[in-house]
């Protein structure tokens, strides 16, 4: 008798095993050229703004992740800055960063946007990524909400022939639109079973780990870029000096005061930062007051000076003090 009951059980059991598959976590990064829609990507899967986008090279200087909590999988994102030949000395260190991070991570996803031709540029991100034998890659095409179905059928075959042309295959090759929210989490899907066996790595409420300063500082940078698209691509960096809540605040009427320094290169520069009377750097302060407050949930006041620090890009001191 007692041998009969336990064949329902066994079946129960193995039931029960299918239902809890191993929960996996792990890390992934998006590459592609600039403006390849990888931080909208990010925040597309995240759920909030957390990596910055601007369509200007190098914006993503430090490596911002975005987490996405599932039930089965937990995925971190890293937001290697741009690969690129490097004329400066802060050039090749980005370059040094993006291969260490490349080799690090647990899927690689390459971005090309559907509505642009394989360029010589995603040619030589996807040649070296051809070099890093273990990790899986998945090829992204984005931004398909802009072409015609043929037009996308072709360059779904393109970055196929490509990368048959330097040995080695897709893990998949799957075509997004985050603006329209487009099989963004098909992506989700298709990269969990890549990630390796693993508890969750970050707590369940957080979407980033970047230390809020540096996101603060980047939210800034990405505010005083906006005006001075062409004038000043890359001669801007910003250090946020302190963070403190202001003292003598009513517990329900919390303000967090902010002291940053937007450092340009040039006394040159100066004025096109400041503008006319200021005005850049008001509009500068009002906006980026906005997105802070919004990130960290909680009224700011924003102090924000102007400093000349002389050809910071190119002298590994500065660098070094401007968190490079």
């Amino acid at each position: 008798m007692g041998a009969m009951s336990a064949r329902p059980n066994t079946e129960a059991a193995a039931q029960q095993a299918e239902n809890t598959a191993p929960h996996r976590a792990g890390f992934a990064c998006f590459v592609g050229r600039p403006n390849a829609g990888k931080s909208t990507l990010t925040n597309a899967l995240v759920g909030q703004k957390v990596a910055i986008t601007s369509n200007r090279p190098q914006t993503t200087r430090h490596t911002v992740r975005g987490i996405v909590h599932r039930d089965d999988a937990q995925l971190i994102l890293v937001d290697t800055p741009g690969l690129h030949k490097p004329r400066t000395l802060l050039g090749e260190r980005l370059n040094d960063v993006v291969r260490t991070t490349w080799a690090e991570v647990d899927v690689i996803g390459f971005c090309l946007p559907a509505d642009q031709k394989l360029g010589p540029g995603d040619k030589f991100i996807v040649k070296e990524l051809a070099g890093i034998k273990k990790t899986p890659k998945i090829a992204i095409i984005t931004k398909t909400d802009l072409v015609e179905s043929k037009a996308l059928a072709e360059q779904l075959l393109a970055v196929s022939a490509l990368a048959e042309e330097l040995g080695f295959e897709w893990a998949e090759i799957i075509p997004v639109s985050a603006v329209k929210d487009q099989q963004v989490s098909l992506l989700a899907d298709l990269i969990a079973p890549l990630l390796p066996e693993s508890p969750p790595l970050y707590p369940e409420g957080d979407l980033t780990d970047e230390p809020e300063m540096v996101m603060v500082a980047e939210l800034i940078r990405e505010a005083a870029l906006e005006g001075v698209r062409d004038e000043l691509p890359h001669s801007i960096a910003v250090v946020v000096e302190e963070m403190l809540p202001r003292e003598d605040r009513p517990a329900d009427k919390p303000l967090l005061d902010i002291h940053a320094n937007v450092y340009i290169e040039r006394p040159s520069q100066k004025g096109i930062i400041i503008g006319p009377k200021g005005k850049r750097l008001k509009d500068v302060g009002i906006k980026s007051r906005k997105h802070i407050e919004a990130l960290l949930g909680t009224p700011v006041f924003l102090d924000l000076h102007v400093k000349v620090a002389k050809d910071w890009q190119r002298d590994p001191k500065q660098l070094r003090k401007l968190g490079f």
